[in-house]
């Protein structure tokens, strides 16, 4: 009886079904892709072969050597940007851009944010590359070398073309407008798959890096005329009434609005903060609309009242351009701007941006004082940062603006015991046990801070501004919130975890809480009326908060949006009194305006046509 001889299967073929497979097992498994139907989940199982078929198939044209050095080397590499975007997702539930990529400068300070996200288990990621390796040195009979034809050739990529276009055609049929949808990376993904989105990023790439060399400033008149339509007059009792104050911005890393007011075992999280929003301006509807920036875009976003990049961090990619900024106007009319940050002043870009913002002064690491005693985590304490900031605060001819950035609450808030003044939330969640103690410390903080301004006689001359600047915990830690919070963390919940705090102090004046749903890009008009400065000629995208005419209209940087009536998020629009699902022709008019106000933004940052803008405030 003769043996069953098992047909020869090329190395190529092997290193595809490998790569093929661990991808699907990786898209259901590590990221959190929402499925409605038997066609999506069509489309994400075949999404990934068109492109590794492409690039395997490229290794049809080498002889045997080559070919296997050059199968080894594709797979590995496309494990590690596989892998790449894994760790990226498991804290910003986002997937990594072509200008994150490039953040490299950053990367030396991630430390233990790094450490945190990283696990023994992570070398399964590498699993096939391992078989490959093995295949290639035992030169088993079923992975034995082939040649090909140039019609076989030709016949491979005519196939995985078409299989390529299947897939955009099955996906369009989700969605018409999916490769316009470029804010919504999840979509992406999920339709034309990991490594195509990646493909398709470096034309956008590309594409934004030909916008500003094409710009001519044709494109200002449209955004110009939808700006100043939208532009809201000055509350006329409230405009002026810190002018000619000293300003302290103070960025609270990573603290969200849900602590506030809250306990831990009776244990107020906020107590400083609870106390002084009773004396303040507070904000409770007020929402970060960062994007992978970060704290950079939450400064951005302060600064410019212009909209972050979707991609990457306008502080990398775009720091060269032209801005109208809150500290270069505040410079013109006569203020010194300084920035305050115990950090390289490399992270985030940070030294050549504050210069195209208008900042006259950065305060970064060799300014203080830092050694194992007085740090934890990503740097210096929040209170050693203050206590030694006041020192460099006297420095400074008034009126000035100094904007603060906080360390300590950073993931994965680390903090020594010495320092934790509540007990531990216990819930088994590390990361969520800490974040409390480390914002109860923060808050602590801030506290010294505001006793220092008044025993050094800086506090009654000044406005002090408080804000979270992003989320601090990820969706992953939803299922432990929602114990904290006392229920399910539904879509419209988490939404409501966007919200960070924003607290405005002007000594002398009395609290109130206002409820309007308001974003980090309405604090720059804001302020600068305030401080008695007309932005009626202005280049804002925000409003003024404290306006009378002012719409509820708050745009997060994925095409998310908050109106008075209506929030709408992951494509689904909710009625906000009932929590409701409603039909999207009820939030169809904001969704249009939610991308044409994105997309006007867009063209300003990649463009850079401020540049051409002749009515710069003076």
């Amino acid at each position: 009886m003769s043996k069953i001889k098992m047909p020869a299967i090329s190395i190529i073929s092997i290193a595809v079904f490998l790569l093929w497979i661990k991808t699907y097992i990786v898209y259901k498994t590590s990221f959190d892709i929402q499925i409605d139907n038997w066609k999506q989940e069509l489309i994400l199982f075949i999404n990934p072969l068109s492109f590794l078929l492409i690039v395997l198939g490229i290794g049809l044209f080498f002889k045997e050597r080559t070919r296997n050095i050059y199968v080894l080397a594709s797979s590995f590499l496309i494990s590690v940007v596989l892998f790449a975007n894994v760790v990226f997702y498991r804290f910003y539930n986002d997937y990594i851009t072509l200008p994150v990529l490039f953040q490299t400068s950053n990367m030396s300070d991630l430390g233990s944010s790094v450490n945190e996200l990283l696990r023994f288990s992570d070398l399964l990621y590498f699993t096939d590359v391992v078989l490959i390796v093995l295949i290639i040195l035992l030169k088993p009979k079923f992975a034995l070398y082939k040649k090909y034809t140039k019609i076989k050739r030709a016949a491979f990529f005519i196939a995985a073309a078409a299989l390529a276009f299947f897939n955009i055609g099955l996906a369009e049929s989700q969605w018409s407008d999916l490769l316009t949808r470029t804010f919504d990376r999840e979509v992406l993904v999920k339709n034309i798959g990991t490594y195509n989105y990646h493909v398709y990023d470096l034309f956008l790439q590309t594409k934004s890096s030909a916008q500003r060399a094409m710009a001519d400033g044709s494109e200002l008149a449209d955004i110009d005329n939808y700006i100043h339509a939208g532009y809201d007059l000055p509350n006329e009792h409230l405009f002026g009434a810190a002018k000619n104050k000293n300003v302290y911005l103070i960025a609270m890393e990573s603290v969200q609005s849900f602590v506030v007011n809250q306990k831990v075992k009776d244990q107020e999280i906020t107590p400083f903060l609870n106390d002084f929003i009773k004396e303040s301006y507070y904000f409770d509807q007020f929402y970060h609309q960062t994007a992978q920036g970060k704290s950079s875009d939450s400064e951005f976003l302060i600064d410019t009242s212009l909209y972050p990049l979707d991609r990457g961090a306008v502080f990398f990619t775009h720091s060269g351009n032209q801005y109208e900024a809150m500290p270069e106007i505040l410079r013109d009319h006569g203020y010194t701007t300084a920035a305050f940050h115990a950090n390289n002043k490399s992270f985030w870009n940070r030294d050549i941006m504050y210069s195209a913002l208008g900042y006259d002064r950065f305060y970064s690491l060799p300014s203080y004082e830092v050694n194992q005693d007085n740090s934890v985590g990503w740097g210096l304490k929040d209170i050693e940062f203050f206590e030694q900031s006041i020192e460099h605060i006297k420095e400074i001819p008034s009126p000035f603006l100094a904007k603060f950035i906080t360390l300590t609450n950073h993931f994965p808030f680390e903090l020594k015991e010495s320092d934790q003044l509540i007990e531990s939330y216990a819930s088994g969640d590390s990361i969520v046990d800490n974040y409390f103690q480390t914002v109860r410390y923060t808050d602590e903080a801030v506290k010294t801070f505001v006793q220092k301004l008044k025993d050094e006689g800086l506090y009654e001359d000044s406005i002090i501004v408080l804000y979270g600047d992003h989320y601090g915990l990820s969706e992953h830690h939803n299922s432990t919130l929602s114990g904290f919070l006392g229920k399910e963390v539904t879509p419209l919940v988490n939404m409501e975890l966007q919200r960070v705090p924003l607290v405005i102090h002007i000594p002398g004046q009395e609290g109130k809480t206002i409820s309007s749903v308001a974003g980090q890009i309405d604090v720059k008009p804001t302020l600068l009326h305030l401080l008695g400065i007309n932005t009626k000629n202005g280049f804002n995208f925000g409003s003024d908060l404290f306006s009378e005419t002012r719409s509820q209209f708050t745009v997060l940087r994925d095409g998310s949006f908050i109106s008075e009536k209506y929030v709408y998020t992951r494509n689904t629009c909710y009625d906000q009194t009932t929590g409701e699902q409603v039909g999207e022709i009820e939030c169809s008019p904001f969704i249009e305006e939610a991308k044409r106000e994105l997309e006007y933004s867009d063209s300003i940052i990649n463009g850079d046509l401020l540049r051409f803008y002749p009515n710069k405030q003076k």
